[in-house]
């Protein structure tokens, strides 16, 4: 059994990886909510979506979130009306984020509706949201103003600087059904490679998790998201800069240390290896460059192999 917490494009293309190497029914994923949103009246799910429809393949590959092939007729079409475009969603992909707001409407829970999406996709892997009740990260950026993650992300893309990230509702969330049972019952538990603050963030922030994770820490094995201080996609290096942390493998390093005993980090970062030691982690390099699936799934070999 493995558990996995995930976030993000990079989250998604290690699942990808790690599925060709254990079976794909021993892995539960607990994913990030934090960035859900409301759009023209539709509950939207990004990081939910990104690993179902990447795990199923069918995922665009070239932007890393919605469906291949996909047309915006109707977003295109909402436009003529003079409502707001900026968060594109893909024709395919708005019959997801109808039948999730209905159900949710009719009663059904958040963690309910994803088992039956991830079950309409053919996928043998759990996946669970982090928490049934709403939780939203919010960014103070430079000036005071406060922005929902997908309006700083998306529309402002990424551009204003980050002061303050808070997780509005955290407090007062729990852990959906199977969390903190799947942390405590897996015989490894891993962080995928993604932004600290705003994928593995919000988890860490919903009661309980943090704590599970910390109890099973000689059992908790991380990947690296910064390669040579830089990411791959998208803003983690820039905010951990922001916010007073170091944009590296290092970086990393001290911000998981409490409840991650191993990090897997590149080949490029191979002279940092004693200084992420010396932040109270065991280190594994590898090459963390997924450019296909091929290398995903060596790297979930040796980041499994961690903590074997």
């Amino acid at each position: 059994m493995i558990a996995a917490l995930a976030g993000g494009v990079g989250a998604a293309r290690f699942l990808r990886g790690l599925v060709r190497v254990v079976a794909p029914e021993d892995v539960t994923v607990i994913v990030n909510t934090g960035d859900d949103d409301e759009f023209h009246g539709l509950d939207v799910c990004p990081d939910l979506d990104t690993v179902t429809y990447t795990l199923a393949g069918v995922e665009n590959r070239e932007a890393g979130w919605g469906l291949a092939d996909e047309t915006f007729a109707c977003t295109d079409a909402l436009g003529r009306y003079g409502l707001p475009t900026w968060f594109r969603l893909g024709d395919r992909d708005l019959a997801t984020h109808l039948f999730r707001s209905a159900r949710r409407r009719a009663g059904a829970s958040l963690s309910e509706v994803t088992a039956e999406i991830v079950a309409a996709w053919g996928l043998r892997t759990t996946i669970l949201p982090m928490t049934d009740q709403p939780v939203a990260t919010r960014l103070t950026v430079a000036g005071g103003v406060e922005l929902h993650l997908q309006e700083w992300f998306v529309r402002d893309r990424a551009e204003p600087q980050v002061v303050d990230v808070h997780f509005e509702g955290a407090r007062t969330a729990w852990p959906a059904p199977g969390v903190l049972e799947s942390i405590s019952n897996a015989h490894t538990v891993l962080v995928c490679p993604s932004n600290p603050i705003i994928s593995i963030g919000p988890i860490l922030a919903v009661p309980g998790v943090r704590e599970a994770l910390r109890d099973r820490r000689d059992r908790v094995v991380a990947v690296s998201p910064i390669i040579a201080g830089r990411t791959v996609k998208g803003p983690a290096d820039r905010m951990m800069a922001d916010l007073g942390m170091e944009a590296s493998c290092v970086g990393v390093a001290r911000a998981y240390a409490d409840y991650c005993c191993a990090l897997v980090i590149d080949d490029q970062d191979a002279e940092r290896a004693a200084e992420v030691e010396s932040a109270g982690m065991r280190v594994i390099v590898t090459d963390t460059l997924m450019r296909d699936a091929r290398i995903a799934a060596a790297l979930a070999r040796h980041t499994l192999a961690a903590v074997a």
